[in-house]
């Protein structure tokens, strides 16, 4: 963070100081929630959860370095006490940005937002320091985390947002005002939460209607592809720029080909010239991120040709999103179970089939939660499409909804055992072991509730396999 004094901090928060000897010591290290990443200088946050109340650790953070903790009652160190800490870590992040000489770059969509928030960073940083979010770190205590960790170097700061609700990202660009907006696509991620893709899309568009005019700078860059992000247009009074596979597009991919590996390939059109792009990630849907991550390169200065060499080195800087391990004998990993929506779900499954040309391959697959009354259709139609793409075996992970893949699979013709229904992932984990030959292709993916990334270190553990892209 930049650095500000204890008092400095007290008077934006509307905080009291308490047990603070000198109040002109200064916050020099990072702001932290977690008492194990306190540094000397760093300010910690006491926050209050179900099962740890910060204010426990408050004493022993001190005595590792922080030079306060905010809180909301004195906790017999130095502290800056407010009556509400997450509303006063948000006042202290939006202080923050307001100072920076920075320009802010937020980005939102139903699928695919941390993996193009990747793909933005690694480009922009060779353009200049670029701060960004780590993981999907993308809600209301994460966000100001990120901005809070900018320091007067930065140049760039990429901030992913989610969503639950109407009125989520108006809160989140309230605290880091962006410049330039970007929305990738409305799907039926939380469509249980938010009761419908209308409704998705009203509170995606939430970020547009954040972004300062176009006089004054704003740039609001949309999906040409999607219906519902493209019409968000009538809703900002930034400058429009459109991403996609439509000709209409401003910052378009032209001779999209997916190689033998599962990586696409495509010339890259922007305003300002054209070059080839050949990713390192696997899967189409990288291409629609690629695009989007240009249009915000080229917004800001970069080049047809830098923007496509950036792209074509860039990797995935978050774990369990397309990690592709291979193990010496020839069988192949990807472990996708960060998370799943239908969205990602089916993508996920394009990939595998185009890494599995010539292989066997299988997709172990959990629930898509949060889909409220779509879940059995959605289930079911994951189902249907792993049998039509040909995936020689679907392992469905669980309870309920993973019977309801399965169920999709059978009535789609995929009988005898080219679909299984298993319990839990200790027996997913016995039966590939048993059951995988050289030169299998194995994709792992559900929700992260469900923990099936624990299929994945189970089948690459001991095997000193190594990680294609991380």
């Amino acid at each position: 963070m930049i650095a500000l004094s204890l008092a400095e901090i007290a008077s934006v928060v509307g905080g009291q100081t308490h047990d603070i000897p000198d109040p002109s010591v200064q916050v020099t290290g990072r702001v932290v929630r977690d008492s194990r990443e306190v540094e000397p200088g760093s300010l910690f946050v006491a926050f209050v959860g179900e099962r740890v109340d910060g204010h426990d650790f408050a004493a022993s953070v001190v005595e590792a370095g922080a030079a306060a903790v905010l809180a909301s009652r004195p906790v017999g160190v130095p502290a800056i006490v407010v009556d509400d800490v997450q509303t006063a870590l948000g006042a202290l992040a939006r202080h923050v940005v307001d100072r920076l000489g920075a320009t802010l770059v937020a980005l939102t969509g139903s699928a695919g937002k941390t993996s193009t928030k990747d793909l933005i960073a690694q480009v922009l940083q060779r353009k200049a320091p670029t701060v960004y979010t780590p993981g999907s770190l993308n809600n209301e205590i994460g966000l100001p985390l990120t901005a809070l960790s900018a320091t007067e170097e930065t140049r760039f700061l990429v901030l992913e947002m989610g969503a639950r609700g109407i009125g989520h990202i108006r809160y989140l660009t309230d605290l880091t005002p962006p410049k330039v907006g970007l929305v990738l696509n409305v799907g039926t991620a939380h469509i249980g939460e938010f009761g419908g893709r209308e409704q998705i899309a009203q509170a995606k568009g939430e970020l547009v209607e954040g972004l300062p005019s176009a006089e004054a700078g704003g740039v609001a860059i949309l999906n040409a592809d999607d219906p519902l992000v493209r019409a968000m247009a009538s809703r900002t009074k930034a400058r429009v720029i459109l991403f996609g596979e439509s000709g209409e597009a401003d910052v378009r991919a032209e001779n999209v080909t997916l190689m033998e590996s599962g990586q696409p390939a495509f010339r890259l059109h922007t305003p300002s010239g054209c070059s080839e792009v050949t990713m390192r990630l696997y899967g189409e849907h990288h291409v629609s991120n690629a695009l989007a991550a240009a249009a915000v390169a080229h917004e800001l200065g970069m080049s047809a040709d830098e923007i496509a060499t950036a792209l074509s080195e860039a990797g995935s800087l978050s774990r369990w999103r397309m990690e592709v391990t291979e193990r010496p004998d020839g069988v192949t990993v990807v472990n996708d179970a960060y998370n799943a929506n239908p969205e990602s779900m089916r993508a996920a499954l394009r990939a595998l089939a185009a890494m599995g040309k010539g292989r066997r391959t299988w997709a172990v697959l959990g629930q898509m939660a949060e889909l409220g009354d779509e879940a059995l259709a959605e289930h079911d139609a994951v189902g249907r499409l792993a049998v039509r793409l040909n995936v020689g075996k679907l392992v469905a992970v669980g309870g309920r909804e993973a019977s309801w893949l399965q169920l999709g699979a059978y009535n789609e013709g995929s009988w005898g055992e080219e679909s299984v229904h298993v319990s839990d992932t200790q027996a997913a984990i016995d039966l590939l072991r048993s059951q995988l030959r050289p030169g299998d292709v194995v994709l792992v993916k559900a929700s992260r509730s469900v923990g099936l990334e624990r299929v994945a270190e189970a089948l690459v553990e001991g095997t000193e396999g190594e990680v294609a892209v991380r």
